[in-house]
């Protein structure tokens, strides 16, 4: 009697639906890198837990109820969704780095200075501001609410570090059921006084606290994850680093993100504070914080012994280009070349220093800025396909927050995580025309299209766009 309550129970984002959901038409996902399979007639089958039961190509309509009746329904018991020219479905958006308490901050402040002087001119008295419960409610609210509207149905926030703003945080995208990765932000130094961690102990309690809270409100990580989140080495002495290494070794599958080699000031800095590591690279390593469950936000300047670190402990890279090449300095990192060997890279909004929250602005800009790289190279670095980067916004950033075996394409057993596209929306998306074909509609979406073309949202099943 329990389960059949919690069945009959959609308005609760942990539970199980009441009925299956079921589409025919476009289906469009990434089998690989290179690879964008386009599903044509397609019936899609969600089952009550929201896992994906039947995904089938070329369906006549009079083949559907017997494919129902096989899985073990009634047919005409749920409805299906049918999909007409110009609309399809697609995996949900994972954007791997963001930071959730600069929400209402973005774009301001990125012209002209630099990281460090952004952050003590702009970011850290507006994060400061998490402090107060009721603002991180209502703000933390707007911000989840608002990427999820844009489709983004996994995030891997930094939250403020404020302990209780943090799993304020976690409530919320529990509430709004989206899917995340949540990390209370360790700072101890290099900060205003009024803007960091008391002292290493509350630091590391905080982040210990966060860690159990989230166990206890979603055990078996339906919908969130703790996250490890040193903000970066300038802002931890060594003391810190350790103890949040020793937390990564008590809790070995937990995820670790940080930034990295964001900005040659930044880089310079970190050598100052650290001379006795060659490269950071070497410094994280060392404080037990680099694994395969680690982000790694930017990767703009790495030393070749830092690509071979990262390539053999299998970390994943989160490409930022938007704030990449919005503040001082115009920075273009070498995705071609972790691609090509083989390191897991997702793309991140890093939003606020990213002026846009939208994972198409980011798909567009890593395209443009793998031309510069294009260039750069003198040819030997091509510029990133549509195919690629696609999966870098859905297959790509689950492989980089170690949810691929759950997320990020539509194979049969993994959730629903979708986004159905309407081209025909009213807005300013590329019109769609009568001979293209659904690659072209694809990419008219990937470079024009936005927000007002998602107009679905599912997360495990259940749909979240407000």
């Amino acid at each position: 009697m329990d389960e059949l309550k919690i069945d009959l129970n959609p308005s609760n984002p942990l539970a199980t639906q009441g009925l299956p959901l079921a589409f025919h038409g476009t289906v469009i996902h990434s089998r690989s890198l290179t690879e964008i399979e386009v599903l044509e007639n397609c019936f899609l089958l969600v089952d009550k837990a929201g896992k994906i039961q039947a995904l089938q190509a070329d369906v006549h309509l009079d083949q559907i109820n017997g494919i129902i009746s096989d899985h073990g329904y009634a047919p005409d018991v749920f409805p299906i969704k049918r999909l007409q020219h110009g609309q399809f479905l697609c995996p949900g958006f994972v954007d791997t780095h963001n930071h959730a308490p600069q929400w209402a901050q973005r774009g301001l402040g990125i012209r002209g200075q630099s990281l460090l002087d952004w952050l003590n001119n702009v970011t850290f008295a507006h994060e400061a501001k998490f402090k107060d419960p009721v603002y991180a409610r209502r703000m933390y609210a707007s911000c989840v609410a608002g990427f999820l509207k844009q489709g983004i149905t996994t995030a891997s926030y930094y939250g403020s570090h404020h302990g209780e703003a943090t799993r304020i945080l976690a409530d919320i995208c529990i509430e709004k059921g989206q899917r995340a990765l949540v990390g209370k932000c360790n700072m101890n130094r290099n900060a205003p006084d009024w803007y960091r961690d008391l002292s290493i102990t509350d630091s590391l309690e905080e982040t210990r606290d966060l860690i159990k809270y989230i166990s206890a409100i979603d055990p078996d990580n339906h919908l969130i994850q703790p996250i490890i989140t040193p903000r970066f080495a300038i802002s931890c002495d060594p003391d810190l680093l350790q103890g949040l290494g020793t937390i990564a070794k008590e809790h070995p599958t937990l995820p670790i993100q940080t930034h990295f080699n964001e900005a040659t000031q930044e880089i310079t800095y970190t050598r100052q504070l650290f001379p006795q590591f060659r490269t950071e690279a070497d410094l994280y390593q060392e404080y037990g914080l680099l694994n395969d469950h680690t982000i790694l936000a930017h990767c703009i300047f790495l030393k070749e012994d830092e690509v071979q670190t990262i390539q053999k402990l299998q970390c994943g890279i989160a490409h930022c280009p938007i704030s990449n090449t919005t503040m001082q300095e115009f920075m273009v990192a070498p995705i071609r070349e972790y691609l090509r060997r083989g390191i897991k890279v997702g793309l991140g909004t890093d939003s606020g220093g990213g002026y846009s929250s939208s994972m198409l602005d980011a798909m567009k800009q890593a395209f443009i800025v793998s031309n510069a790289r294009h260039m750069l190279t003198k040819g030997a670095d091509p510029p990133l396909s549509l195919a690629e980067g696609f999966f870098l916004a859905t297959l790509g950033g689950a492989q980089v927050c170690g949810l691929d075996s759950r997320v990020g394409n539509f194979e049969i057993g993994k959730e629903f995580d979708a986004l159905e596209i309407h081209t025909a929306e009213s807005g300013v998306m590329s019109p769609v025309e009568e001979e293209d074909s659904i690659l072209d509609i694809l990419e008219k979406f990937l470079m024009t299209g936005d927000d007002r073309n998602i107009v679905k949202v599912y997360v495990r099943g259940r749909s979240v766009k407000v």
